[in-house]
């Protein structure tokens, strides 16, 4: 009998004591998200430096903690009035490993606007403070066009920092513009000569042409980091103006031809090793010879030489 006793007394302290970790950490979980709450609804984004992870998952994107704290900026600056809350009994957390799930009702208000939204942060403690590595909402969540959300106020926010190239990209005889989206730069990659343009990026390593007129779809160029575009005028002849996206690289510098309206390549990328041909400008590599004809000059390897050699593309 003493055994028994003994037994379930250990049984007892036992169960006690594994259900003391799990409340604790969830309580503070608790205590992080309230305080990450507090921020959006002070309009602080210094607030929310140290609560994420220095690469996260952010609305289905991985981006580094500045750009979600210039992300949170640019929605503190557009809704002045924006809070945001937990509802009451609609907060759950779920432990795997070391991370922590919280999902929850976010109730918004902005703009005279309010919405519910199930919200999901993913957290982990780190060096005893919590950071965030994910934040997401419901994939069937209505209203995800709001512009509260990141991806409907992105493309404004690239257009607003960055040079735009004006020209008729689509032949209505009106004025477009054209502006570039491209990756965030970790570090450049020390390796062998042949590879020394790599570059380590904040995931894909490219580049998209993006235009004020919707009609006219997204350029994605991939292995690009750094670009300049060009307004190359009409030279196919179908009214419209071509655009020349420069790939630059360390080592070598690459020239796109784009048909504007339907984001084709009308030739080969015409390539410059800048190590040897050095200050070439765009008319150094790209002329209109004739009607649909263009000269394009690149470099090219000869029994061990680069040399500049040209070549006339009729165009279709």
């Amino acid at each position: 009998m003493k055994l028994f006793t003994l037994i379930s007394g250990l049984f007892v302290l036992l169960f006690f004591s594994c259900n003391e970790v799990n409340p604790k950490g969830e309580k503070e979980v608790r205590i992080f998200i309230k305080q990450w709450n507090e921020a959006h609804t002070q309009l602080k984004a210094p607030y929310l430096e140290s609560s994420y992870m220095p690469v996260v998952s952010y609305y289905g994107k991985e981006r580094t903690s500045t750009q979600v704290l210039q992300d949170k900026k640019i929605l503190f600056q557009q809704f002045p009035d924006y809070t945001q809350r937990v509802l009451d009994n609609h907060l759950e957390i779920t432990k795997e490993g070391g991370v922590y799930l919280a999902t929850f009702t976010k109730h918004v208000s902005y703009n005279g606007i309010e919405a519910d939204y199930k919200s999901y942060l993913s957290v982990i403690n780190k060096n005893g403070d919590f950071r965030i590595l994910r934040e997401d909402v419901a994939e069937d969540s209505k209203d995800l066009d709001a512009p509260i959300f990141p991806s409907t106020y992105e493309n404004s926010m690239i257009l607003a920092n960055n040079r735009k190239l004006y020209g008729d990209f689509n032949g209505d005889g009106l004025s477009d513009y054209a502006k570039v989206i491209s990756p965030e730069i970790i570090s450049e990659i020390n390796t062998d000569a042949e590879s020394s343009d790599a570059k380590a990026c904040i995931g894909e390593c490219k580049s998209i042409i993006i235009f004020s007129n919707k009609d006219l779809k997204d350029i994605t160029i991939k292995d690009a980091y750094q670009s300049q575009l060009e307004n190359l005028k009409d030279l196919n002849s179908d009214g419209a103006d071509e655009i020349g996206f420069w790939n630059i690289k360390p080592k070598t510098k690459s020239l796109y031809i784009f048909n504007a309206t339907n984001g084709t390549l009308l030739c080969e990328p015409i390539v410059i090793n800048t190590t040897i041909h050095k200050n070439l400008k765009l008319i150094d590599v790209l002329k209109k010879t004739g009607p649909n004809k263009i000269t394009v000059t690149r470099s090219v390897q000869v029994n061990g030489n680069w040399i500049l050699k040209s070549e006339v593309i009729v165009l279709d």
